[in-house]
């Protein structure tokens, strides 16, 4: 079991989640700016470069760090504003820049050696020669480990390499290899990857009908819901479809990671910091879950077991589902 005492990685979207993340116990947190260099741009979320310099104080002040997420990929001929995002957040005083193109990754060690460079999830990197690379050309100090790995295979990755590793441990999931959905693109013409939005709300619509409600994305019917029934946001990868006769969550059901009682096989694996996904989320989730992964780190940390964080968090699940993820997978 490594010594270092694990990080907890929080998510912020607005100043206010930010400032709820910090107080709630939040050993860091991770956020982006109002525009497309990070991959959640989505209306009403991220941070100014004034908000952003004064959340930095606002952590600071209260012993948190702040990694800032410039981690979509550049355009051929536009990669002027991810280098501005990238000069913004050295400037404000952040911590670190979470991001995966080259160019940014470039930019950043060339420019402003000051400030550590975490590889993004949006990269992929699951195996020593890609991690290595990574470090060797850019310099990387934590690499965000892709949702697909085992514990096992986590523990033998962490033995391999010599930067730190960053797990996911509570939030949504996505089925496809991180960073490359193509589902979104396909039906609204934006990319994750490119444009940091899947699902856009503006291509968003919920259509009252005779048996209920129709939520649809750009015009193609992701999921029908009954009378009375909660209706969930169109995602392609979580809606229901008919195929071969049976309707059912063709790609991936709806369903929430939650490794809270990994926490102990994730230290012995080596991993350094246990991040928490959720930035379009409001205050009284992070709040929330802040604080239940807050007492089940310590708690591992001081020799004992994670406190319950299944039932602690329950309400606060994807379709009120849970699962371990890849974590303890038994599948290819």
């Amino acid at each position: 079991m490594t010594t270092t005492r694990m990080e907890l990685v929080c998510p912020a979207g607005t100043p206010a989640t930010l400032r709820a993340a910090v107080q709630a116990g939040a050993d860091a947190v991770y956020c982006g700016f109002r525009d497309e260099t990070n991959a959640r741009n989505f209306p009403g979320l991220n941070f100014s470069r004034d908000e952003l310099a004064e959340g930095v104080r606002f952590a600071h002040d209260h012993g948190s760090k702040v990694l800032v997420a410039i981690n979509t990929f550049a355009r051929v001929d536009d990669v002027d504003i991810w280098k501005k995002a990238a000069d913004m957040a050295a400037e404000s005083g952040a911590d670190a820049i979470i991001a995966a193109d080259f160019a940014v990754l470039d930019h950043v060690a060339r420019n402003h050696k000051q400030i550590r460079l975490h590889l993004s999830v949006q990269a992929a990197a699951a195996t020593p020669e890609a991690i290595g690379f990574y470090a060797a050309r850019f310099g990387i100090r934590r690499v965000v480990l892709p949702r697909v790995l085992s514990l096992q295979e986590i523990a033998a990755l962490n033995r391999a390499i010599d930067v730190e590793t960053e797990a996911f441990v509570f939030g949504g999931l996505c089925v496809m290899i991180e960073g490359r959905c193509y589902l979104s693109s396909y039906a609204t013409g934006k990319s994750p990857n490119l444009n940091g939005v899947c699902s856009p709300p503006e291509m968003v619509s919920y259509d009252e009908e005779p048996s209920g409600t129709a939520a649809r994305l750009s015009g193609f019917t992701i999921d029908r819901y009954g009378r009375g029934q909660p209706v969930g946001y169109p995602t392609l990868c979580k809606g229901r479809f008919k195929a071969g006769g049976k309707t059912s969550h063709l790609f991936e059901d709806p369903v929430s990671l939650n490794a809270g009682g990994m926490i102990s096989g994730l230290k012995a694996a080596g991993v350094t910091a246990l991040k928490i996904e959720g930035r379009q989320r409001g205050k009284g989730y992070v709040s929330e879950v802040v604080r239940a992964f807050r007492k089940a780190v310590d708690a591992v940390e001081k020799g004992g077991e994670a406190v319950d964080i299944d039932r602690l968090l329950a309400g606060q699940s994807e379709g009120a589902r849970q699962t371990s993820g890849a974590y303890e997978k038994k599948w290819r």
